[in-house]
């Protein structure tokens, strides 16, 4: 790094701070704990508030109102519907907050409602202004130069009217089924059709295989000028040629978001895969939760559409500007502007990572630290064992890989070369159900055994192992990582990822591969933590560890960096070592349930979001001991379901050079100051920014710059 860092964090000596005869507070009281719905939803709002940040590039502030947008879309098809269901049977149980599922979705519905009405103000106040000063413009309907009238004519005549199935609404023309954040238009109508029929009522949906953002071609526009326009505003500009001899009075946009969460009882379905399948088209219908509706749509129409959908006004979101929003994101890319971008780079490759990976990695540990460092080695790992003799066996979890994935076509190699590949794939990744089944399919095709990992729990764990035939005995080579085998994500996400020979590390994750796939009872693991089992229990034990050494005035220090944190046994483990006098910093870059910063509670507790170019992603955890600190990277977010309900792995970083590489990125973090939020015993987050006299520090940009070749 170019700065300066001290590798172990200075920890002040404590005085023994709570002596043992001194009652402990109660830490379980409501009060402590913030909700989870709401802190989701203040992550989101720290999305959004990138697109307002005039230091970002202003495409990319686009792309940050969008992915909020997206964000925002998935808060409803999952958590909001979860709370609707609760509601609607009638449960009345509380989490740690002590709110019911009815006070939960009256504060979410306000929340959210606040939400959208800024992400609009955004739009229509900033962005679109911003990007007409730099000739990049978003045309209405009466903004069309004649030439842009006439290309709108041809490509709704050509394009769009074949495919347009309009439906007068009638007894023998019911309601249609709407699609799951469908783009429609609900239209007003005057007169009697062909057969004499006069509903006065018509849907229009728009075709999904025509992009929402249409960009006008060069020569046809003013100068020089990125002009776009909406399919919507297209659909609008001829939707009277829908309706022959009838008067179209009226034409708005509206937008239906449904429970999109997959049930699948497993332990009543024989074939898991074929039980998904099944289950996958559903989605695009379940129960609606929210409609998006133009602004100007009068309310009589917006009652008419509530009672189709069976919502409640408080379920209606009417906005400003186009209901899909998402669909901008692709923007970017059909503008060559890159000075109004994120600056390209090159991730590095680690010196020591030469054409032989396998003997790279017998010379000592390789921490890979992602996006900055290359994802090619882990890549290259999996190409080298497809084609090396020497390998006998290939065993990986598969989460999420994305389509076209370079990995999955070297297991199919190495399969097709007659080698033992075994790949736990997780069905049940949410939203990527459909494209992991394909994988499945296509890797039993190839020969390679596919398990679908336990009933009950998902496969969550990142962990690669190579079995290789080295003289007269086999070797383990093992990849354990933070986030998924996906080379895309390992562009914005940060991960890291441990390439080792270690023997003990590799007996303990061929026990894992082992538990996966055979219904055996697994072996106690030497090196590894690991979920369901000692994760939850060898988390809780070092923070207990940290507290007591604080008690007997010994120094004491947690840092922890997760992307939530919401299993309240951690959260109270955690409040019991602050009263005792430990000092923690959390890095959270999602949800926090934990309140900081609360007098005789979590006084030396603080917490900190980080929201910048890269989605945070690493999650790893640092433990003083006394001086013989202990630092550990995990697949697993510090919530109930990645400690108690999911197969996840927690690795140490034992090599000195690196442990002491992770705790300087952990403390290089603490130092943000341009690109953190810290969060207050009221539930807010306050976004930090560098006084006069101290120096602007970015983590992510710094990790760039030290780690990256090219920048």
């Amino acid at each position: 790094m170019n700065r300066k860092t001290n590798p172990e964090p200075a920890v002040e000596k404590n005085p023994a701070v709570t002596p043992e005869t001194t009652e402990m507070p109660d830490v379980s009281h409501p009060d402590l704990y913030i909700n989870r719905e709401l802190s989701l939803l203040a992550f989101h709002r720290r999305v959004l508030a990138q697109a307002k940040d005039t230091n970002m590039p202003l495409l990319e502030r686009l792309r940050f109102l969008c992915i909020a947008s997206t964000n925002l879309d998935e808060f409803f098809e999952v958590r909001v519907s979860g709370v609707k269901q609760q509601v609607m049977f009638g449960s009345v149980q509380a989490g740690p907050d002590n709110l019911s599922p009815h006070e939960i979705l009256n504060r979410v519905s306000v929340a959210a409602h606040e939400f959208v009405d800024e992400q609009y103000r955004m739009l229509n106040e900033y962005l679109i202004p911003g990007l007409e000063k730099e000739h990049i413009r978003f045309l209405k309907r009466d903004q069309w130069n004649d030439a842009q009238m006439k290309w709108v004519r041809d490509y709704y005549d050509n394009e769009l009217l074949p495919i347009l199935s309009p439906i007068g609404l009638d007894p023998a023309h019911p309601f249609p089924r709407i699609l799951n954040k469908s783009l429609n238009f609900i239209v007003s109508l005057e007169g009697k059709d062909a057969f004499g029929r006069d509903s006065g009522m018509a849907v229009v949906q728009a075709p999904r295989a025509l992009p929402r953002l249409i960009q006008f071609p060069f020569d046809i526009s003013e100068g020089q000028h990125y002009d776009f326009t909406f399919l919507s505003s297209i659909i609008h500009a001829h939707v009277g040629d829908l309706f022959p001899g009838m008067k179209v009075t009226g034409c708005y946009q509206f937008r239906l978001t449904r429970n999109s969460d997959l049930f699948v009882d497993e332990e009543e379905v024989d074939d898991l895969l074929r039980a998904l399948e099944g289950e996958l088209p559903g989605r695009r219908y379940g129960d609606c939760v929210r409609l998006e509706v133009a602004d100007n749509c009068p309310e009589k129409m917006i009652n008419f559409l509530i009672k189709q959908f069976n919502l409640e006004p408080g379920d209606i979101f009417q906005v400003n500007g186009p209901v899909n929003l998402n669909r901008l994101i692709n923007l970017p890319d059909l503008v060559d502007r890159p000075d109004l971008k994120f600056p390209s780079f090159t991730p590095s490759i680690p010196k020591n990572m030469g054409r032989d990976i396998f003997a790279a990695i017998r010379e000592g540990d390789i921490l890979l630290s992602h996006p900055f460092q290359s994802f090619t080695p882990v890549i290259d790992f999996v190409r080298q064992a497809a084609a090396d003799p020497g390998v006998l066996a290939i065993k990986q979890t598969l989460y999420r890989t994305g389509p076209d994935s370079v990995l999955v076509d070297a297991l199919v190699s190495a399969a097709r070369a007659n080698k033992e590949v075994t790949v736990v794939i997780e069905l049940r990744a949410r939203f990527d159900e459909e494209a992991n089944i394909r994988l499945a399919n296509r890797l039993q095709e190839a020969g390679a055994h596919v398990v679908y990992g336990v009933v009950g729990y998902k496969t969550h764990a990142k962990m690669l192992m190579v079995v290789r035939r080295e003289g007269t005995k086999l070797k383990r080579y093992v990849h354990l990582g933070t986030g998924n085998y996906h080379a895309r994500t390992a562009r914005i996400y940060t991960d890291y990822g441990l390439l080792t020979a270690d023997k003990t590390i590799g007996e303990d994750v061929h026990k894992m591969f082992m538990q996966l796939t055979t219904l055996g009872r697994g072996a106690q693991l030497k090196k590894l933590l690991q979920s369901p089992f000692s994760l939850h229990t060898g988390i809780l034990s070092r923070i207990d560890r940290e507290a007591a050494n604080a008690r007997q005035g010994k120094p004491a220090h947690i840092i922890a960096k997760v992307n939530a944190l919401t299993e309240s046994e951690i959260i109270r483990a955690l409040y019991r070592a602050s009263i005792a006098g430990v000092k923690i910093d959390l890095i959270i870059r999602g949800i926090c349930c934990l309140r900081p910063g609360v007098p005789g509670i979590s006084e030396n507790i603080q917490v900190r979001s980080i929201v910048g170019r890269f989605l945070e992603h690493t999650r790893a955890f640092y433990f003083h001991n006394a001086g013989d600190s202990e630092v550990f990277c995990a697949s697993a977010d510090w919530m109930d379901r990645n400690l108690l309900k999911r197969v996840e792995t927690c690795f140490p970083i034992e090599n000195a050079e690196l442990k002491a590489q992770v705790i300087s990125m952990l403390k290089l973090y603490l130092s943000d100051n341009t690109q953190a939020w810290v969060l207050d015993n009221k539930g807010g987050y306050t976004h930090l920014a560098p006084t006069a006299d101290e120096i602007p520090i970015s983590a992510q940009q710094t990790l760039l710059q030290s780690l990256a070749e090219k920048y």
